[in-house]
């Protein structure tokens, strides 16, 4: 929602640091860096039953051969690989806490809210980012601009992203201003009162934000592959919705998605910065501890129909575009790891990715190429896109295919497994520095596994990952009577 986000990113920038882009759907449905949630089962205790309050220390030493190799390659900062304290805590009502305290001026905190599109009925299609829009619009004590204001005039910045499976409010801002913050974020998520006036105003706004992607194909085209691959189901509608459904919301539809979907017991506030675990823990409860408990409809393992389809649609564009993908592993399978791996390997956000190599570097076919792997709760999606001229589409799409067979038919060697590694641990690394990410990171991990890992056990699951297992993965993903494919011509 914030103005960081609703401009248009560049697909070369839209890069997360798990090794492959992370589909950027909308300006304001930006997506943080999610390797240390979804590399992760994080740190088990009391059979992830949370008590009252919980405090873990992690402690890193040089001595371990993975921090060494770190901070050789990526001079990690001392308070990464020495010491990471984390603060947990539940209310009543069920909201949970995470938090990280690190030196600095700056601090981030956000409330992630396990409610998406994908929670959406069809006549609600769209309604999880337009609610995203509406918080910012009025609550029962402030006005749109008192909201806009209200960290913006003291130099912070307050944003909000829905994705397919959740919706998050966040900010960056001066470390003194955490009060002022943590009770902004509060109030426009559990006061916000939906002025029918600013409703009729923002279906313009968002109608013009769907017009923008209708005129850039190379990120529409990822939309429609989703339905492609998950036709007929909530999972697979894109999550601005259409102008026809956005034109039908109503303040009462907005209620009613709010009280079923928005539970407690399905949120989780997360912050890092330089503040105390007693004052943190005081302006938690102040702010959050009123709200009253309730709870959401369990969401559904869905049964995925899948049946491999080309289609190739007239765009009139200057360039062709062309994904090719598959279904692939949930969130919580522990094969992720190595699909993970994998689509690093194959178009990841390296320049040295196979793609990259023998379509840009080596024949010239293309400018932007890459893969994508996004694991969901219940599903996963593996995607390779790439834009070309009409006259090399063929040539490319064998060339991509022909990178798929190695994958499939030939092991990684010794050098090349350890070489993806290391990569994937760098890009964990980086994750780790920005501390936005961090912050958005930890609450998803908590929100997600009610848990959290540590750097060093991440790259101890990625350390386990074998030659073998990469390979039965690529066979079973890239496997050619699976794949669906989806050309603008």
């Amino acid at each position: 929602m914030g103005k960081k986000n609703e401009s248009v990113r560049s697909r070369s920038h839209s890069h997360s640091f798990i090794g492959g882009a992370t589909r950027n759907r909308t300006g304001d449905t930006w997506i943080f860096s999610p390797l240390l949630y979804r590399l992760s089962y994080g740190t088990s205790f009391s059979e992830c039953k949370y008590i009252s309050q919980i405090r873990l220390t992690k402690n890193f030493t040089k001595k371990n051969s993975i921090w060494n190799h770190f901070n050789d390659v990526v001079h990690l900062q001392p308070h990464l690989y020495c010491k990471m304290d984390i603060l947990f805590n539940t209310l009543d009502n069920g909201i949970r806490l995470v938090h990280h305290r690190i030196p600095g001026l700056v601090a981030h905190c956000g409330l992630i809210i396990n409610a998406g599109s994908r929670d959406e009925t069809i006549t609600e299609h769209g309604i999880a980012h337009f609610i995203e829009h509406m918080l910012f619009k009025g609550t029962k004590k402030r006005r749109a601009y008192h909201i806009l204001s209200r960290l913006e005039d003291v130099g912070g910045e307050l944003n909000a992203y829905t994705t397919k499976e959740e919706t998050a409010v966040h900010a960056s801002f001066l470390k003194e201003d955490y009060e002022r913050t943590i009770e902004l974020i509060s109030d426009i998520t559990f006061n916000s009162v939906f002025p029918p006036k600013e409703i009729e105003k923002e279906k313009d706004v968002v109608i013009e934000e769907i017009n923008s992607y209708l005129d850039n194909p190379a990120e529409l085209i990822f939309d429609d592959f989703e339905e492609l691959i998950f036709s007929n189901q909530a999972i697979g509608r894109n999550i601005l919705g259409s102008p026809g459904s956005v034109k039908s919301f109503t303040q009462e539809k907005i209620f009613d998605f709010i009280s079923g979907n928005f539970d407690p017991l399905q949120m989780v506030f997360c912050s890092v910065g330089n503040i105390s675990d007693e004052k943190i823990l005081k302006l938690f409860k102040t702010h959050f501890g009123y709200i009253g408990a309730k709870k959401r409809k369990e969401r559904i393992n869905d049964t995925w129909v899948y049946k491999p389809d080309s289609v190739i649609k007239k765009m009139n564009t200057f360039q062709n575009h062309c994904i090719i993908g598959n279904l692939a592993y949930n969130i919580k399978d522990p094969r992720r790891m190595g699909m993970f791996l994998l689509n690093n390997i194959l178009g990841g956000q390296g320049l040295n990715s196979r793609l990259n190599l023998s379509l840009r570097e080596k024949n010239g076919l293309a400018y932007n190429v890459e893969s994508n792997y996004n694991p969901y709760y219940d599903t996963g999606i593996f995607s390779l896109y790439f834009g070309t001229d009409s006259q090399y589409l063929n040539k490319s799409i064998s060339i991509a295919m022909a990178e798929l067979k190695k994958l499939r038919t030939t092991k990684l060697g010794a050098i090349q497994l350890s070489k993806a590694k290391n990569q994937i641990k760098g890009y964990l690394a980086r994750g780790y520095e920005n501390h936005e990410s961090l912050m958005l990171s930890l609450g998803k991990s908590l929100l997600v596994f009610n848990k959290t890992d540590s750097i060093e056990e991440i790259c101890e699951k990625i350390d386990n990952v074998t030659a073998s297992e990469i390979l039965e993965t690529a066979n079973d993903i890239f496997e050619p009577s699976k794949l669906s494919t989806l050309i603008y011509k």
